[in-house]
């Protein structure tokens, strides 16, 4: 198995990376773009468990102890086979 994990910031959280990809896609001609934000994106293998359920419940664990920092940043977990 195989789990997908986005991160991105909380609303109301300040995200410089984000302001300076919309200020440079403004410089390369692209003026409508606003409110970029960047994120991660993780993908975590999972090759003995079978369950998928347990395996989205352990990833959400690795997010909490360690992959997100829980006080700024939201998380989602998607489990594929």
């Amino acid at each position: 198995m195989k789990a997908k994990v986005h991160i991105t910031l909380k609303n109301g959280v300040l995200d410089p990376q984000g302001k300076a990809v919309e200020h440079a896609l403004h410089g390369l001609g692209f003026p409508d773009v606003g409110g970029v934000r960047q994120g991660k994106y993780i993908e975590v293998d999972l090759p003995k468990q079978k369950d998928k359920t347990q395996a989205k419940a352990d990833v959400e664990k690795m997010c909490k102890a360690l992959l997100a920092n829980t006080v700024i940043e939201n998380f989602s977990v998607e489990v594929v086979d």
